[in-house]
């Protein structure tokens, strides 16, 4: 047997159709949808086995209610998207507000991230303020942000930038970039500090300053930690937006359509799963567009321990 042969023997049928072979981006999309397929199907083996009033214990109801009011068939939620809704549809009114959500979440996101780099760099170069800063930025977590929110619109309105007054959807940015660069700083904390000693003291031995030592040598031992932390504050980010647009009562938003459609539900809550469903969607875009910047970086996300060169393009 000559070793094509032996080659294509060896190689599994099921990673090659026609010389394709699936990429990590095709798995991640075919898990995405597989993961959907199976929500839908629990969600509707729910709504046939479990009783229309729900299974309780006691007082305590362990399993929903399963009437059209309160969990709608999955081909329901879909079909609202094209009904009447003012001037247009439910699916218009929700790629609008959506989009409008969506551009708050992205600039709290750079926000955010902005503000975490600068914080965890500070605190690698100065351990005394790591020691003293640490705490505090674990703490500020802990506050509710339903409460944080109308404290922040209320102090907000009293302010003026360049002549102008504050704007409500500057509010939501502010609050959803609280939440975006806890995990932006703790990533970015740790990556810098990831270098080796022997690494360090390389470049102290050539003379390198502390900014080219940030720069060539700390920033990207950085990148394999901030990645998976711009994930995490992606979906932060939407979260913080939807929270804020109700709390301060913010109109355009996908926050506040939620507030509509749940005022509308009388009999049947297909307009507000599809609401809540959008507003999920949006974490999804929003994650994508930080995988475009893992993309960009690739060359820096390695595992700790390996060279780039040691990582396949």
């Amino acid at each position: 047997m000559t070793a094509n042969a032996v080659e294509v023997a060896v190689t599994p049928v099921s990673t090659v159709v026609g010389g394709w072979r699936p990429s990590a981006n095709h798995a991640r999309i075919g898990y995405a949808i597989a993961a959907f397929v199976a929500v839908a199907a629990l969600w509707e083996f729910i709504k046939l086995v479990v009783p229309a009033n729900g299974i309780s214990i006691g007082e305590t109801r362990v399993l929903p209610r399963t009437t059209d009011g309160a969990l709608p068939h999955v081909w329901s939620v879909v079909a609202v998207l094209g009904e009447r809704d003012g001037a247009g549809t439910v699916g218009a009114t929700l790629l609008r507000t959506g989009g409008f959500t969506l551009s708050l979440a992205l600039g709290a996101l750079v926000v955010g991230t902005v503000i975490g780099i600068a914080v965890a760099v500070a605190m690698q170069r100065f351990s005394v303020l790591e020691r003293g800063l640490l705490p505090y930025v674990v703490a500020s977590q802990t506050v509710p942000l339903i409460a944080l929110a109308p404290l922040v619109a209320a102090w907000g309105g009293k302010l003026a930038i360049g002549g102008q007054p504050w704007q409500p959807w500057m509010s939501i940015v502010v609050i959803a970039a609280y939440l975006a660069f806890f995990p932006v700083c703790l990533g970015t904390l740790r990556g810098l500090s990831s270098p080796s000693t022997a690494s360090v003291e390389l470049m102290h031995s050539a003379s390198a300053s502390w900014w080219a030592t940030l720069r060539k040598l700390r920033f990207p031992a950085a990148v394999p930690s901030m990645l998976p932390a711009l994930r995490l504050s992606a979906a932060a980010a939407v979260i913080g937006a939807v929270v804020a647009e109700i709390s301060t009562g913010t109109a355009g938003g996908i926050g506040r359509q939620i507030i509509v459609f749940s005022q509308q539900a009388t009999g049947d809550a297909a307009r507000l799963y599809a609401a809540v469903a959008a507003a999920a969607l949006l974490g999804l875009v929003l994650t994508g567009v930080v995988g475009l910047v893992e993309r960009a970086l690739r060359r820096y996300n390695h595992p700790p321990g390996t060279s780039s060169q040691e990582v396949r393009p």
